[in-house]
């Protein structure tokens, strides 16, 4: 198997909002497809009785990474719009931890641990390994991996449940590189008990 769900794992799913997805303001592309790969992973995780966190972009209306701001993206994850909601097939147990991020005007935050409490509620629980799937691989999923890693969790890389922006060609793959790097490691469904 390589990998056990266990009470020191946590499931971190990020990202997956409307505006990230198929007719959202800013989709990824197929950023669809890792919707019912992540239900998969949310049922193993439930049956074991690990904690699931689902990390979003919680915008103001004026964020700083917005074009009509002087940032590089369109208009997203405005804060209590339909964009900003969880993909609508995106099963996310009653149970679920909600980490709203990048919340700040004037602060950008890819990273589901910048300016959130996430770290310490994983500490609380005694989370020791995260395994992080959800959108998009090579900005939000990485910065959450790689700040994962910085504060010393064991982290495994859900590979088939992340999608890319790729707003250059090569920019996923060289994402996931720099995690597995880093000391990310990758995992798919079949790998992890």
């Amino acid at each position: 198997m390589g990998f056990v769900v266990d009470e020191t794992s946590a499931l971190i799913i990020v990202d997956v909002q409307r505006d990230f997805c198929t007719g959202g303001a800013l989709p990824v592309p197929d950023g669809d497809t890792v919707v019912p790969v992540l239900n998969r992973y949310v049922q193993k995780f439930v049956k074991a009785s690990a904690p699931i966190y689902a990390t979003r972009d919680w915008h103001p209306q004026n964020h700083v990474s917005f074009t009509s701001q002087g940032g590089s993206w369109p208009q997203h994850c405005v804060q209590n719009t339909d964009g900003a909601e969880f993909h609508p097939g995106l099963a996310l147990p009653e149970r679920v931890k909600i980490i709203s991020k990048a919340r700040e005007p004037s602060s950008e935050a890819y990273s589901g641990f910048e300016g959130t409490d996430l770290a310490e509620d994983l500490r609380k629980q005694g989370i020791r390994h995260v395994f992080i799937g959800g959108l998009a691989t090579d900005y939000c999923v990485k910065n959450t991996v790689l700040d994962a890693l910085g504060l010393g969790f064991d982290v495994i890389l859900l590979e088939d449940a992340i999608r890319g922006v790729e707003v250059t060609a090569g920019d996923s793959d060289k994402a996931v590189r720099d995690m597995v790097e880093q000391g990310a490691k990758t995992a798919t469904f079949n790998q992890i008990g």
